[in-house]
């Protein structure tokens, strides 16, 4: 390693959204430092990968893509590698790196990337390999720059961590126990945002449902509901959209700001992830089937069209046919719009891998296949109530390919569009680029499984 590193940067991202936001506020703070973003990893002074720790899938594929960077050290090429997001939170995962990885230059963890400007000019100044992993996170850090992926929508972090501890789940122990930020510093970020042309604002937190920001003075803490009717206040911001929803803390006040913002989407994303009481108390879960149900029930009638997305895991250490049966009869039930459906993977330091009752492979996935089919008819079925609709849609980015049967080819002047509805329904169409960020009215003419396809109102 030398001082003349080339002054770009790459960054891979694994994981949810908040892993998303901050390579986005990494790669702010790395713009604001001279360095510019460059689109592929050879071509990088600079290479980071974020992390994730939900599933094993994303720790094979980490380890896959670091394994392909090491050719170019090899080589004697000269640029910093970076490891940081949750997975180096895990002491067992730092010692993997250091065995066999000992070429990474710099590894951090989720609680301190305010720091990486500094650890990344120590690492290149000092031509030492740095490892700076934080156990827990101090303060909420403020201000940091963020290059953001569209102009007109963005990532809002209201939370950090989580104090749920799901007996599958390793997010606590990596992103650490809650801490809110405060409710002024949040309607400052997204008065900000509004200004620089944000339409469209996504809350995130671990559990954005247990926001509690203490506001300067007041005698309470500012709940989840309270901040949401103050940030449908800002001037500018015409869709306001959170993840993720923890059940148990979804309180009657929430429900009722759905019809009382007039910003806030029609839309929330509710993880059930079993539909049996018994899985769901092994889970530590802290609601039951019917609970789940009534909120379901609670949502609808307060907001009729409200679109609704879940998580489900599949093959839970225990989980019998009869459980598994009692999730494909909720998901039935309630109609899902949409659903992210995971394989049970061994996360090491949560309660459940050492449960001894886990359920086989081919097992998971023969449910895995079934609920997939299940949750596709239920989407197909959903979708199909859109078409002879006229709904608003925010255009979001041209299309990689022609997306969707029954998609008019693009005229003169036009291309394949993509966007989203106040319900978050991806709605595919022919425009002109020019109408990327706008919101415009759309006919929906035809639907499939995960998409609709729309004809611009002239």
């Amino acid at each position: 390693m030398s001082n003349d590193i080339k002054k770009t940067f790459h960054i891979t991202t694994f994981g949810c959204q908040m892993n998303e936001h901050d390579s986005e506020i990494m790669a702010g703070m790395l713009v604001k430092a001279g360095y510019k973003p460059v689109s592929e990893k050879k071509e990088a002074g600079i290479v980071i990968m974020n992390t994730c720790s939900i599933r094993e899938n994303a720790d094979k594929r980490f380890f896959g893509t670091l394994g392909q960077l090491k050719r170019r050290k090899e080589n004697g090429e000269n640029f910093i590698m970076c490891v940081c997001g949750c997975m180096p939170q895990q002491q067992h995962i730092i010692d993997t790196i250091k065995g066999k990885y000992p070429w990474v230059d710099l590894i951090f963890g989720t609680h301190n990337i305010h720091e990486f400007p500094r650890l990344l000019e120590n690492c290149i100044n000092e031509q030492r390999k740095i490892i700076d992993v934080w156990p827990e996170g101090g303060e909420v850090p403020e201000g940091m720059p963020c290059k953001r992926l569209y102009k007109h929508k963005s990532y809002v972090n209201i939370m950090y961590g989580c104090n749920n501890f799901c007996t599958y789940c390793i997010v606590p122990y990596t992103r650490g126990r809650e801490r809110s930020r405060k409710p002024e510093e949040i309607v400052k970020e997204v008065q900000a945002l509004a200004r620089d042309g944000v339409k469209e604002i996504m809350l995130l937190g671990q559990n954005v449902n247990s926001y509690k920001g203490r506001n300067d003075g007041a005698d309470h803490d500012t709940t989840f509901a309270e901040l949401l009717c103050m940030l449908d206040r800002v001037d500018g911001i015409e869709r306001i959209r959170f993840m993720t929803s923890h059940p148990k803390d979804l309180s009657p006040e929430l429900i009722k700001a759905f019809g009382t913002c007039k910003h806030l989407c029609h839309q929330i994303h509710l993880p059930v992830q079993s539909g049996s009481s018994r899985v769901l108390k092994r889970m530590n879960r802290h609601y039951d089937r019917e609970r789940y149900l009534a909120l379901i029930g609670s949502l609808r009638k307060a907001v009729p069209d409200i679109c609704i997305t879940t998580d489900i895991i599949v093959g839970f250490p225990g989980e019998t046919e009869a459980d598994f049966e009692d999730t494909l009869s909720l998901c039935r039930e309630v109609g899902y719009d949409s659903a992210f459906t995971f394989l049970y993977s061994v996360r090491k330091g949560t309660p459940a891998a050492g449960f001894e009752d886990q359920v086989p492979e081919e097992t998971k996935h023969e449910r895995f296949n079934r609920l997939v089919d299940v949750i596709n008819e239920g989407s197909a079925r959903r979708n199909a109530e859109y078409v002879g609709r006229t709904m608003d849609v925010l255009i979001e980015c041209e299309a990689k390919r022609e997306r969707g049967d029954g998609l008019d080819k693009p005229g003169p002047g036009q291309v394949t569009l993509s966007g989203r509805t106040d319900g978050f329904k991806l709605v595919n169409l022919a425009g002109p680029k020019e109408l990327i960020g706008q919101i415009v009215p759309v006919k929906i003419i035809s639907s499939n499984t995960f998409s609709l396809v729309g004809k611009l109102i002239n």
